[in-house]
């Protein structure tokens, strides 16, 4: 998951809430570090059996999570008031959560994570095509270093290295959140907690229709609990919680935490190591990243 997603919304003046924010935004991106390990303990030959057990226990997860913080009516009410723009938020997230699982199924932890780690420059470029908000020469250049980062990452798969078809999947992952992204900038005023509720139930139903059976062992039953409540929802409930704490270039920042850790954990649980071009273009990406984040930081503090 990514931390483009963040709402824009006013940060509080207190510094104990700001700090209580990062927490869970990092804390957020720590565990959603997690997923492509998870996945790779899972051995279901089905990936639609995987996107359904896992959209559905994070639905649950926050559904749950929805009723304890505002209730019943006032889920109801939240959920009745995203409209068109949490609808078409929710179907990005459920492409987005989709796609993830399939491209697992076709290339490394690495090429996914990192390849989704532009979307806070893709957001961008897209605002600009289409809104002609006006970009800063930083950005431009940040967005033509993670161009040519992607570049070497998916290099591979033209000597058949790395699949093209999993290489597209992630890409198509960074261009879903990146439309919910400009979405949600479109219409701050919208709470996206019931958005991203959808966003499971509609890959969940999905998934029931694709898959080719429900039957899993109950250890991997156990696995896909944690792939979902925890990994998906849990990431999902600490990201837009602490995320309306504290400023949008800082929860970006922290949220690159998680394509960081991601390929670490698969390389030292599961011994995933990932190639050389994907290491080069990954730092190419993670070092445009942090330099812009860093200005747009820099820029917030002394706006």
């Amino acid at each position: 998951m990514s931390s483009s997603t963040l709402p824009i919304t006013p940060a509080l003046s207190d510094g104990r809430g700001q700090g209580f924010g990062a927490t869970l935004v990092l804390g957020s991106a720590v565990v959603w570090s997690f997923g492509g390990t998870l996945a790779r303990f899972l051995h279901i030959e089905d990936d639609w059996t995987v996107i359904f057990w896992r959209s559905l226990f994070a639905a649950l997860f926050l559904l749950g999570f929805m009723l304890v913080r505002d209730g019943a009516r006032g889920t109801v009410r939240l959920v009745r008031g995203m409209g068109l723009a949490g609808a078409a938020v929710g179907l990005c997230f459920a492409t987005a959560s989709t796609s993830f699982i399939l491209a697992l199924a076709y290339t490394t932890v690495a090429n996914v994570v990192l390849i989704q780690a532009g979307v806070p420059l893709i957001a961008a470029l897209m605002a600009w095509l289409f809104f002609r908000e006006r970009i800063a020469v930083h950005t431009w250049l940040a967005i033509a270093a993670v161009i040519g980062g992607v570049a070497i990452m998916v290099s591979g798969a033209l000597g058949g290295g790395v699949s093209m078809m999993g290489d597209a999947l992630a890409l198509l992952i960074a261009f879903a959140f990146a439309t919910a992204t400009i979405i949600t900038r479109r219409f701050a005023h919208v709470r996206m907690t019931p958005a991203v509720l959808l966003s499971a139930v509609i890959a969940c139903a999905t998934a029931a229709s694709q898959a080719s059976g429900f039957a899993v062992s109950l250890e991997e039953l156990l696995i896909l609990i944690v792939f979902g409540a925890l990994n998906f929802g849990l990431g999902l409930a600490l990201f837009v919680t602490g995320a309306r704490l504290i400023p949008s270039a800082l929860a970006a920042l922290l949220g690159t935490t998680e394509p960081v850790l991601a390929p670490l954990w698969v390389a030292i649980i599961h011994g995933e190591v990932p190639g050389a071009r994907t290491v080069v273009g990954g730092a190419i990406v993670l070092a445009a990243l942090l330099c812009y984040l860093g200005v747009e930081l820099w820029r917030q503090r002394h706006a």
